[in-house]
């Protein structure tokens, strides 16, 4: 029983689709990195000089202020909305999404080349005239 169900198993992980998911997970996480990078280092630096200097990653709405006891000390901390991290997060997604389709309609159009059927070749003279004849043939019967 834990023989067959090993052997099962070897089958499982060894199949090439399960590998296949194993390598886009690993390059997916890296591509990851790289466009959170392009986001936060690249892209945001600029919108946020565009927008007057604006940190979207520093932007938030307090609900709620923090309570101060009379000695200073903070009793409550304040409710906030970070809503710039969700800005944030919505521009990662967009550049990725974008990039993703993007990479799909490449891969799509060289598939469309790749499958373009290729012209019927003429067959030779000899093949056109036993046909001819064989038609013929089949009609005088």
């Amino acid at each position: 029983m834990l023989k067959k169900t090993l052997q099962e198993f070897k089958e499982f992980a060894v199949k090439g689709n399960v590998m296949d998911l194993a390598v886009a997970v690993v390059i997916g996480g890296a591509f990851g990195k790289i466009v959170s990078s392009l986001v936060n280092d690249i892209i945001m630096p600029i919108v946020g000089v565009i927008l007057g200097g604006v940190n979207f990653t520093h932007l938030t709405l307090t609900l709620k202020s923090a309570k101060f006891d009379p000695a200073g000390v903070k009793v409550a901390e304040a409710v906030t909305l970070t809503y710039g991290s969700f800005v944030q997060a919505l521009v990662d997604f967009l550049i990725i999404a974008w990039v993703i389709f993007m990479l799909v309609k490449i891969i799509n159009s060289l598939k469309r080349r790749e499958e373009k059927p290729a012209e019927p070749v003429e067959p030779p003279a000899t093949e056109k005239l036993l046909t001819e004849i064989r038609d013929i043939l089949n009609n005088k019967q």
